[in-house]
Parts: structure tokens; C-alpha cells; sequence
């Protein structure tokens, strides 16, 4: 639970974050876009405030935290409060599962990547997306986490390291993408995914049941 009480503590702090830093937010949300079905039903697993879900379309998500899960349905989601770990939900029910910036706060990476893979449906994927241990962000975020209210408590993963998890849980047929390139950023400016990954501190992976 202790990942959870800073954003039942500070959700408005959470979601103002995306105004605040708008040009990154909509860079991320075009990376994620590029890799999620165009089709199909979908969930967001860790849904937060809606920011995500509900410029994707997708209507429903999971939230352990109520905070959280009032402003996503401010934002049209149906919000069902539960955890990764258990998902309250039958096998093969959807044809996708996204999770942004979720893993990092997970209890059981393993436990919940197995979960995603048993609610979808065969042949459907799974989009995670989070920020590399390894790139510029991550390594800031690392130095600096005692210092922020939400990253206290998380644990950060690199590509590989992910890409390990899902490739455990049964996964395959991955793919990636990235953005968020520090050095390439101009003022005004929303960046384009770029396909792999080691340069963006944004990694978008994708893989299939």
C-alpha cells in the first residue's frame, strides 16, 4: 500500500504535472498511440487520472487508488479499483493491455505481467511504457527519488530488464519505440517516436500472446 498513498495524497499534484509539462506528455502519449491496436478492446492496467486512456479511447482501466480513479472517471473511463497482481477479470477478455509509467510502482512485475498475459485474448498484446533506468531521465530520477513525493518508493527497470520480465511471463514478437530525446528537443516542438530504443529516456515495448 505504501506505493499507493502518494497518489491518493497528492492526485490534482500528479495530473497537473501533464499541464505543466505538456510538450513531453503529448510526445509520450504519440509514442504510446504508435504502438497500441488501432482495434479492438482494450485496457489501461494502472489508468491514473485518465490522461492516457482517454485520448486513446480506451474506456476502461484499473486504479488501486480512489484519488486517482475519481479523475479518470471525470474523464469518461469506467475505472474498476483493483491491483495488477490480480486482475478481476476472465481469461482471454481483451485484445490489449497498455500500462504507462506503472511497472516502477508494481509489487510483483513477474505476477502482474503473468495476469496481463492470462486476461488476453490469444494473439492479443501487451504496451508497456516507462522511462529506461539506463537513459538520461531515468538516471536523474534514480539520483534523485528520495527528493520526489511519487518516486520515493519506485523501482526503476531498464529495456532489458523488462523485456526479460515479459519474454518470462510468455510473451513474445517484441517491438519498441521511443522518444522524449533530450538533445533533440525543440522549443514548441512535440518529438516523433523513433523505432528501438537507448537514445529516448521514454521506451514504448509491445508484444504479443
Amino acid at each position: 500500500m505504501r506505493r499507493i498513498e502518494p497518489f491518493e495524497k497528492h492526485a490534482k499534484e500528479y495530473d497537473v504535472w501533464f499541464d505543466e509539462n505538456e510538450l513531453v506528455y503529448l510526445s509520450e502519449l504519440e509514442a504510446v498511440r504508435s504502438m497500441i491496436p488501432v482495434d479492438g478492446t482494450g485496457i489501461e492496467i494502472g489508468v491514473g487520472t485518465g490522461r492516457f486512456a482517454a485520448p486513446l479511447g480506451i474506456k476502461l482501466g484499473l486504479e488501486p487508488s480512489k484519488s486517482m480513479a475519481s479523475l479518470a472517471r471525470q474523464r469518461g473511463i469506467e475505472v474498476v479499483e483493483g491491483e495488477a497482481e490480480a486482475l478481476p477479470f476472465e481469461d482471454g477478455s481483451f485484445d490489449f493491455v497498455l500500462m504507462v509509467t506503472v511497472i516502477c510502482f508494481l509489487n510483483d512485475v513477474g505476477k502482474a505481467l503473468s495476469e496481463a498475459y492470462r486476461v488476453l485474448k490469444p494473439g492479443g498484446c501487451i504496451v508497456i511504457a516507462f522511462i529506461d533506468k539506463n537513459s538520461p531521465i531515468g538516471k536523474m530520477y534514480e539520483q534523485r527519488k528520495n527528493e520526489d513525493v511519487f518516486y520515493k518508493e519506485a523501482t526503476f527497470y531498464s529495456v532489458e530488464e523488462v523485456s526479460a520480465v515479459l519474454q518470462q511471463a510468455g510473451f513474445k514478437n517484441l517491438s519498441f519505440c521511443q522518444t522524449v530525446f533530450q538533445e533533440e528537443t525543440k522549443p514548441g516542438e512535440v518529438q516523433k517516436p523513433q523505432p528501438g530504443y537507448g537514445k529516448g529516456s521514454f521506451v514504448v515495448v509491445r508484444a504479443e500472446k
